[in-house]
């Protein structure tokens, strides 16, 4: 494919208190105040390395980590040279899930990069992989684009009870991944879907192959993915599982208290409590995750094997934070905005407060599109609309002899029907039979006159429609932004190491905001049309 693929910087989207948290302006004590200069970056990291204590942490964690090459020494200088980490994570996605959750774990690599040579101290990017999460209906979802707009990829929902994703059967996928290679096309960098092919073989679990393709894809560039289902980390967050269990009554009340505040402050909280649970699941006999009641917590933790335990979205950064010398979680908009809850939990825990700071976004757009949307004279925003563009290339189709003349019958219905609107009022007129809704009848007889205009125009307009479905599907997929549904591997398949190089070129320029500039200045992101060259 000639050219490259332009790599777009956007702002990050997502609520009210997102936005707030991410310019520093939420609340005070709701969030850790992300440094903003690189003296504050300095003390920072000395003063979270003067707090972390553990020094076994990948003694421990080493078998759930299995990392190795480029990976693997990042992991090894941390432990070895009183270094930290820079986390991020996500739940298994199909074929890796969307974009965004390669975003984030690149924004992890870039921010570990920057502060690992600003400071001299081992920083390595570690990506949580969730596996233990039991939502299937997000794991099961992936879209590719294609010409003609985006295609579904999905798995079919399995029998039984919800269950850890790492222990749920993948089947065969071998239909989901012909549609994925397909919309590779001629494809010049097989590597990324055969790295898919290996992960997703037969026997596999959903959540094994997601861990196998992700340790296939960032390994190499140094990023260590853990195991959220092993049995090492599981032990390992056993204690602290157990704690959040015993402190379960004060956590609710916490928990409660923050969201009070986060509603009277105008905003909406992420994560709607429930009452008369904890944060913390149990698995049960058949496999399937249950939250402990309050009322059961402390029974729980005195009873409950080693492994049974596992946490919930609002525990999760904390455990993370416990396990780990974290110096920052990479995020985006939604966990930004149920992080204002988790720290209440951290406090009373005992955990610091983990610093959370927001991963790039951006959007890509491939040479084929962009020559797509020159020729239909349409910028990237005008797809957010899910019908805008379709109604636009239809009614420019009509003639504009035919459109005047029906812009000049409907001005004259409006008019001659205001003028017998006028008169009713004058003794000499007699209100005729025919009603006054006349006029409203004579427009809507305009209206449908118009609308077999159209559909003609339609018919000829077909290519058109067809080139602005292609568009759509590689930029606003299902209606949602293209990072948080398009699947990376037909991409790389297609460009090659170049869209790598790229995605990483802008997120490293972002990276150096984030440790250089103010905290307004990564507020919003750069301009929407910043090209990453």
């Amino acid at each position: 494919m000639t050219g490259a693929p332009l790599v777009l910087t956007e702002p990050l989207g997502g609520s009210a208190l997102a936005a707030a948290a991410v310019a520093g302006t939420a609340p005070e004590g709701w969030y850790r105040p992300r440094p903003t200069s690189p003296d504050d970056w300095a003390t920072y990291l000395r003063q979270t390395l003067d707090g972390t204590t553990e020094r076994d942490w990948l003694d421990r964690l080493a078998p759930a980590f299995a990392a190795s090459g480029a990976a693997a020494d990042r992991l090894a200088a941390v432990a070895a040279g009183r270094g930290l980490v820079v986390t991020t994570g996500q739940q298994p996605g199909l074929f890796g899930g969307p974009l965004y959750t390669w975003f984030k774990a690149l924004s992890a690599l870039a921010l570990a990069d920057r502060l690992q040579a600003e400071h001299g101290i081992p920083v390595a990017p570690v990506f949580w992989a969730a596996t233990d999460d039991a939502d299937f209906a997000e794991a099961a979802v992936t879209w590719a684009a294609r010409a003609g707009g985006a295609v579904r990829l999905e798995l079919p929902v399995p029998d039984g009870p919800a269950r850890m994703l790492a222990e749920v059967p993948l089947g065969d996928v071998s239909q989901q991944f012909a549609l994925l290679e397909s919309a590779a096309g001629s494809a010049a960098d097989r590597a990324p879907l055969e790295a898919a092919r290996r992960a997703y073989g037969p026997g596999e679990t959903v959540g094994g192959a997601y861990l196998a393709l992700l340790r296939q894809l960032l390994e190499p560039l140094g990023i260590a993915v853990l195991d959220a289902a092993h049995p090492a980390l599981r032990a390992a967050a056993d204690p602290m599982l157990r704690r959040a269990l015993r402190e379960a009554p004060a956590v609710d009340r916490a928990l409660a208290e923050r969201t009070v505040t986060v509603e009277a402050a105008g905003y909406r909280p992420q994560v709607p409590l429930v009452s008369g649970l904890s944060l913390v699941f149990r698995r049960a006999p058949d496999g399937s995750k249950e939250r402990v009641r309050l009322s059961e917590a402390e029974r729980v933790a005195g009873e409950a094997a080693t492994g049974e335990l596992s946490a919930n979205v609002l525990l999760r950064p904390v455990l993370e934070r416990a396990l780990l010398p974290t110096l920052a979680y990479v995020a985006g908009p939604g966990e930004i905005t149920y992080f204002a809850q988790a720290n209440a939990v951290a406090g009373v825990l005992g955990v610091p407060q983990p610093l959370v700071v927001p991963r790039w976004s951006g959007t890509i757009i491939e040479p084929q599109i962009q020559a797509l949307l020159d020729r239909l004279d349409l910028r990237p925003d005008d797809l957010r609309d899910p019908h805008a563009a379709e109604r636009r290339f239809a009614r420019e189709a009509v003639p504009a002899p035919v459109q005047a003349t029906l812009a000049e019958l409907r001005a004259a219905i409006d008019a001659a029907t205001a003028a017998l609107a006028a008169l009713e009022g004058d003794a000499r007129v007699v209100v005729p039979e025919v009603p006054m809704g006349a006029g409203r009848q004579l427009r809507h007889r305009v209206a449908r006159l118009e609308r077999r205009y159209v559909a003609a125009a339609r018919h000829r307009a077909a290519r058109a429609l067809h080139d602005v479905a292609t568009v759509r599907g590689a930029l606003y997929p299902d209606g949602m932004r293209q990072e948080r549904a398009l699947n990376l591997l037909p991409l790389l398949a297609r460009h090659g190491p170049v869209l790598m190089g790229r995605i990483r070129s802008a997120i490293a320029a972002y990276a150096g905001s984030l440790v250089a500039a103010s905290g307004d200045a990564v507020g919003t992101g750069a301009p929407a049309d910043a090209v990453a060259r």
